[in-house]
């Protein structure tokens, strides 16, 4: 199995401010990740035995530990992928929301559904674990994007493996040693560095249950073919053109406003960042305008750098491929001329079908804008990507807004806001956005509902 990655020879930090290395990590050896595969089958026929109450309990530990280490984590997460500091904080907290969540309610969750039968007797659906579990990680938000995963199925009885970002490795550590210092049981969830062709001997391994990716599209059908292969189970998130749809608005400089905003957070690196903002033409110049001066309000002598320098070039051979077929460059755009991963906040127009920037996502500060020119335009232009992730819809008219968002093909839709986030509501997408949800009342996609009846008195 060949799965994407950096090319680099060894898990390794490299500063994104100065293109400067810091530190590296050899990959794990063969005896190293068969070592860890006995260690997470055998942790896991020790805790799927534990009531969830006492699984729940030390998850909830885990998210205060992870708490206490929050301006820690933070600062890795900078020097590794240059997240700003208060970004990096946001970031563990929302982390602690989660563990807290699924510490608060996952016994109800778990708790067994009695069914009606049509004769004597009594059936339940019980929420069993299944076993070992594989996450292969991105680095855009190293912190958020495992405990989305690995939280709910800790609490569940199943054990987790995580193949973390080859460029997060001091951040991969540190989570591993969260989970230690609150005392769940070595085993439990395990870091490995492994090498790709490692990732596929895990999900071969027939104790191993299940994988979940989260990042590229490329990344995501090499693990789903390999999964499949092995009769695993599958979940995926993968890239996102989420469509930011203005009908309308009472104050357009505040709608460009909050575009912006939601656009350059996490520097433009998140998969339901607003890709594509499309705007109705009667306001679509004083719209553009208004996304022009917050760009140029940017102090790019502070701005953050994108996660590496690879990125930020990748980021800008886009936008050179739009602008060299008819695109207008605005504002923004420029390649940092020194080693770093700086790259000048943008706004994009006039974008067309045979450019890069409409076919593929844009992972970073780039705001594309298009014109149209009534709502059915707005859901055609929409819909017009295989990919299916979020979607945002304003309108001073929810109704109208509602019509619209409706109709738009995604996991996730969102009316006059951008996007709503909690550990309580799944997360997931369709089409090329891959499949599954995590967090969420679902609990896991890797259950066990397991049917148990009882009849009323034995059948002999």
């Amino acid at each position: 199995m060949t799965l994407p990655g950096t090319g680099q020879p060894a898990y390794q930090v490299v500063d994104p401010a100065t293109g400067d290395p810091v530190r590296s990590f050899p990959y794990a050896t063969d005896a190293e990740v068969a070592e860890i595969l006995d260690a997470a089958h055998s942790a896991y026929l020790d805790w799927r035995e534990r009531t969830v109450a006492e699984r729940a309990n030390l998850v909830r530990r885990a998210g205060a530990a992870l708490l206490r280490r929050s301006r820690e984590l933070a600062a890795t997460m900078r020097l590794e992928m240059g997240k700003p500091l208060s970004e990096g904080t946001d970031e563990i907290e929302y982390c602690a929301s989660i563990f807290d969540h699924y510490a608060d309610q996952g016994p109800a969750l778990l708790a067994d559904e009695e069914l009606a039968t049509r004769g004597a007797g009594r059936a339940v659906v019980q929420s069993r674990p299944i076993g070992p579990l594989l996450g292969v990680m991105p680095w855009n938000y190293p912190s958020y994007q495992v405990a989305r995963f690995a939280v709910p199925n800790l609490v569940l009885g199943n054990t987790v493996i995580v193949k973390h970002a080859e460029s997060v490795p001091l951040t991969a550590g540190a989570l591993e040693q969260v989970f230690l210092e609150a005392g769940l049981p070595h085993g439990t969830y395990l870091n490995v560095f492994a090498t790709h062709e490692q990732v596929e001997t895990v999900i071969a391994d027939p104790r191993v249950q299940g994988v979940s990716l989260t990042g590229s599209e490329r990344a995501g059908s090499v693990v789903a073919a390999t999964a499949g292969r092995y009769l695993k189970r599958c979940v995926l998130e993968l890239g996102g053109s989420d469509p930011f749809v203005v009908l309308d608005s009472p104050d357009v400089t505040a709608v460009a406003a909050l575009a912006w905003r939601t656009r350059i957070h996490n520097n433009g690196q998140a998969c339901t960042s607003n890709k594509r903002m499309l705007v109705m033409t009667d306001i679509y110049d004083e719209f553009v305008a208004a996304l022009v001066a917050e760009a140029e309000a940017v102090d790019t002598a502070v701005h953050p750098p994108l996660a590496s320098r690879a990125a930020a070039e990748h980021l800008a051979a886009q936008v050179e491929d739009a602008v060299a077929k008819g695109a207008r460059l605005l504002v923004g755009g420029v390649l940092a001329p020194d080693r770093s991963a700086r790259y000048s906040p943008a706004v994009l127009v006039d974008v067309t079908e045979d450019m890069r920037a409409w076919q593929e996502e844009l992972f970073g500060p780039v705001a594309v804008v298009h014109r149209v020119t009534h709502d059915e335009h707005a859901v055609q232009l929409a819909n017009s990507t295989p990919y299916g992730l979020g979607c945002a819809v304003f309108s001073a008219d929810p109704e109208r807004a509602r019509r619209v968002a409706e109709r738009l093909e995604s996991g996730m839709a969102n009316i006059n806001t951008p996007s709503v986030d909690g550990p309580e509501l799944p997360f997931g997408g369709v089409g090329r956005s891959g499949y599954g949800r995590e967090l969420g009342p679902g609990v896991s996609e890797f259950i066990n509902k397991r049917l148990l009846c009882t009849a009323v008195q034995a059948h002999v």
